[in-house]
């Protein structure tokens, strides 16, 4: 099994930054993709940005050019850089990784970003 914690989510006015962690603890020889998702209210779950094993990256159009997504394998921990926010990014951040033998998913319990206006 593996487990991820989230840090650094909190209340941001428009146009400032925050920047996300994701601590995989447990088997995490069995982690391939890391990446993060959002949720706001009312709406589902969508894609923010994904990082391989080796550093390869997909990111939600929307995000592309205000959002990097980086990866310390050493620490076992993925990291998002949100700049240029926005209130539409207001939502919930959940970390994800898929398990490389299986394609289980894991998730995180999430952390609450809010920008203001």
């Amino acid at each position: 099994q593996v487990q991820l914690l989230e840090s650094g989510g909190g209340l941001v006015q428009a146009g400032g930054s925050l920047r996300l962690s994701c601590a995989a603890s447990g088997s995490t020889f069995r982690i391939n993709v890391m990446g993060w998702y959002r949720q706001a209210p009312g709406k589902q779950r969508e894609l923010v940005a994904t990082i391989t094993s080796g550093g390869s990256t997909n990111y939600a159009d929307s995000m592309k050019g205000r959002f990097t997504i980086f990866r310390d394998n050493a620490k076992n921990t993925v990291y998002l850089q949100m700049n240029s926010l926005r209130p539409e990014d207001t939502a919930v951040y959940l970390c994800y990784s898929n398990d490389r033998y299986t394609s289980y998913e894991y998730w995180g319990q999430g952390t609450q970003v809010t920008v203001s206006s």
